[in-house]
């Protein structure tokens, strides 16, 4: 199965679809069943002591399970997430961004689920690994 977007058509469909988050994330790579994305981190990232938040990572994560499939089925603004589960590993680096690689497990009719692990930039340690269910809707 060949992709369906270019890594130029995602962002555009994302800034659209998701314009409160734009400059947020960048789409490092696209490739079949993943994606390689960078949460390009600012002050609202991070919590008390100055980590990236938890929220912020499961943003990551869940973002980049959109954009691949996204990649494999074209732009479905409505695929959506039916499960998360998430693991937090290690502290993350300071004033560093985060990176996620994705990968698809399953791409089906209705469901995809895909595995991502977050990095810091320049580490080759996770900080943390997340599993999520995404709905695909009808055609």
């Amino acid at each position: 199965m060949a992709l369906k977007m270019t890594i130029d058509e995602m962002t555009a469909f994302f800034d659209e679809v998701f314009p409160q988050v734009k400059g947020d994330f960048t789409v490092e790579a696209l490739e079949e069943m993943g994606v390689t994305m960078r949460l390009n981190v600012s002050e609202r990232h991070l919590r008390p002591g100055g980590t990236v938040s938890g929220p912020s990572m499961f943003g990551l994560a869940d973002v980049a399970v959109y954009v691949a499939v996204l990649g494999m089925i074209g732009p479905e603004a409505l695929t959506v997430t039916t499960n998360c589960s998430i693991d937090f590993m290690r502290k993350p680096v300071a004033n560093a961004d985060l990176i996620a690689k994705c990968k698809l497990l399953k791409l089906g009719r209705a469901l995809a689920v895909g595995d991502v692990l977050l990095f810091s930039e320049g580490s080759d340690k996770p900080v943390a690994r997340a599993s999520l269910t995404y709905s695909i809707p009808p055609k």
